[in-house]
């Protein structure tokens, strides 16, 4: 015979959120964690500060959080370029940020995610000079990998498409063109 269970307060830190109509939604960059940050580079080397910077645009003030977000853009996505492995494992986070309604500059990452999925610098160089190919470290690879990860979740698109706010409805009709969608 089976007893009732009775409810008893919580200690760990739960993993879930309740929106302003009560619903529960998954915590922001839940999946953070599961990265192996420390073992991946971005541009200025172990990319183990990205979660930080991601966590201050999801969290942050709009100057903290586009300062965080420049300062990502810098470490994944320089000048244009796809600059190391950890751009692809951000994007992930980059589109649940640009879901989120308290996230002050959604246009900003619209935009970052657009120039991801335009990347074609290393593969042009590749095709100048096959020998980038050859390396250890393909970056060939990365901005290939980079622009599947920024495909793999244009569902979004439609969501943000919806958007009532003209900076993201623009950054994300870039975007949705950038792909084809």
């Amino acid at each position: 015979m089976r007893t009732a269970q009775t409810e008893q307060p919580s200690t760990q830190r739960t993993d879930r959120a309740t929106t302003s109509t009560g619903t529960a939604t998954a915590a922001p960059l839940r999946a953070l964690e599961q990265v192996p940050w420390g073992d991946i580079r971005d541009s200025t080397g172990s990319a183990a500060a990205i979660p930080r910077l991601l966590h201050r645009v999801a969290r942050g003030d709009a100057e903290t959080a586009r300062s965080a977000l420049d300062e990502l853009r810098s470490r994944i996505c320089q000048y244009g370029f796809v600059v190391e492995q950890a751009t692809a494992a951000t994007v992930p986070f980059l589109w649940e940020l640009a879901q989120l309604p308290h996230v002050t500059c959604r246009p900003q990452i619209i935009q970052l995610l657009k120039s991801i999925a335009d990347a074609r610098q290393w593969e042009d160089v590749a095709a100048v000079y096959p020998k980038v190919l050859n390396h250890r470290e393909n970056p060939v690879v990365w901005e290939r990998r980079a622009r599947q990860a920024v495909r793999a979740r244009r569902g979004a698109l439609r969501t943000l498409l919806a958007e009532q706010d003209r900076d993201i409805a623009r950054a994300t009709t870039e975007l949705a063109t950038a792909l084809g969608a």
